[in-house]
C-alpha cells in the first residue's frame, strides 16, 4: 500500500536533503585546505632531499598535527609526480622548461647547491690534479666526447697509463642536466656507465681508483667534520685555466665548497638554484609550508650545507604565492 505524506512533509524532507547534501559538498570540497594539519607527500631530487629532510623535522616542531611522506628519485621523478598530481611537491634540482610550465607546473626556487667532480682518493694522478686541477676542456674530453681515456693523458704523462673510468647517473636527475650543461651539453650526452642516484654514483667512485664522476655538494662531505666521505677527493677545477689552482679553486672541505658557491667563485652551472614544484598555485597546507620555508625555514638553510638565497630573490618567491 502507498503511503501519502502531507505536503508539508515531503517539503520538509527535500529541504533536510538539500541541507545534509550540502553539508556533506562543504565537508568534501576542499580536503587537505586545513593549513595546521594534514599529510603533504614529496618526491623527486636527491640534491634537495637533506635540505627537505632538515625542514620537515623542523616544521613538525611546531606544527605536530602535519605529517610528511618524502622520498629521494631524481628530477625526473620529482618533475613527473608533480604534474602528474601523484605528489604534492615535487623537488626539482635544475632549470624548469617552458613546456612544464604550460603543463601547469608552478614553482619557487628554495635555496642553492652545486655539482662537484668526484675521483677515488687513491686516483694515480691526484698529486698532479691537486696542483693543476682540471679544466672545463679536460672534463668535456672525459665525460662528453672521450677523447681522453687514460689518467696520463689528462695530464700529460704518457707513462701512466691506467684507464679513466667513467661514471654517470642512470636516472634523469638535476644533477647529471647541470653537469651537462656546464659541458656544453644534455644528460643524455655524458658518457660512462650509469649509476642510480648520488649515493650510489658517489659509492661506485669509491670502490675504483680509477674512476671519476659527480655528485650533489651534500652527498660528498660528511655533514659532521665536513671532510669528503672516505674514500672521496672534490677535484679543484681550473676555472681560469692557467693550469695552476689558486686558493679559491679548492674544495677541501665542505666549508670551502660552500663558500665558493655563495661568493660566486664556483661556475654557475654546475652551481644553480633548487626549486619546489606544484601542479598550479598552492593553497592550503602545502602554501603555509612553503611560505614557512621561504620565511623562517631559511635559518636552517647554512647549518644544513646549502647556500641561502638572496633576499630579493626570496621576496620574488613568496610574491609568487600570492
Amino acid at each position: 500500500m502507498k503511503i501519502k505524506y502531507p505536503r508539508s512533509i515531503v517539503g520538509l524532507l527535500i529541504i533536510l536533503t538539500l541541507v545534509t547534501t550540502n553539508c556533506q559538498s562543504a565537508d568534501q570540497s576542499n580536503p587537505g585546505e586545513d593549513e595546521n594539519a594534514g599529510t603533504i607527500t614529496i618526491s623527486g631530487a636527491w640534491a634537495l632531499y637533506p635540505m627537505m629532510i632538515r625542514w620537515q623535522e623542523e616544521y613538525q616542531k611546531i606544527n605536530p598535527d602535519v605529517s610528511f611522506d618524502i622520498s629521494a628519485g631524481g628530477a625526473g621523478k620529482g618533475m613527473a609526480d608533480a604534474l602528474a598530481g601523484a605528489v604534492d611537491i615535487g623537488m626539482v634540482s635544475r632549470q624548469i622548461f617552458p613546456e612544464e610550465v604550460d603543463k601547469g607546473a608552478f614553482w619557487v626556487s628554495v635555496t642553492k647547491d652545486a655539482v662537484f667532480p668526484t675521483i677515488n682518493q687513491e686516483n694515480p694522478v691526484w698529486d698532479e690534479l691537486v696542483q693543476r686541477g682540471i679544466t672545463r676542456d679536460d672534463l668535456v674530453k672525459i665525460f662528453i666526447n672521450g677523447e681522453y681515456t687514460t689518467w696520463g693523458q689528462l695530464v700529460g704523462r704518457a707513462e701512466i697509463s691506467q684507464p679513466i673510468h667513467v661514471f654517470t647517473r642512470s636516472d634523469a636527475c638535476g644533477a647529471a642536466a647541470t653537469w651537462a650543461e656546464y659541458l656544453g651539453g644534455v644528460q643524455e650526452d655524458l658518457q660512462g656507465v650509469g649509476v642510480y642516484g648520488d649515493p650510489g654514483l658517489l659509492d661506485a667512485v669509491i670502490k675504483d681508483p680509477q674512476g671519476i664522476g659527480y655528485n650533489n655538494l651534500n652527498y660528498i662531505f660528511d655533514m659532521v667534520s665536513g671532510e669528503p666521505l672516505p674514500g672521496a677527493r672534490v677535484i679543484p677545477i681550473d676555472t681560469n685555466g692557467n693550469l695552476e689552482i689558486d686558493d679559491d679553486e679548492i674544495y677541501e672541505t665542505k666549508a670551502m665548497a660552500v663558500n665558493a658557491v655563495a661568493t660566486g667563485r664556483y661556475p654557475s652551472p654546475p652551481a644553480r638554484n633548487l626549486n619546489l614544484v606544484m601542479q598550479g598555485k598552492p593553497s592550503g597546507l602545502v602554501k603555509s609550508f612553503i611560505t614557512w620555508i621561504l620565511t623562517d625555514g631559511q635559518q636552517f638553510v647554512d647549518e644544513t650545507g646549502y647556500i641561502a638565497l638572496p633576499q630579493d630573490l626570496l621576496d620574488q618567491e613568496l610574491a609568487k604565492l600570492n
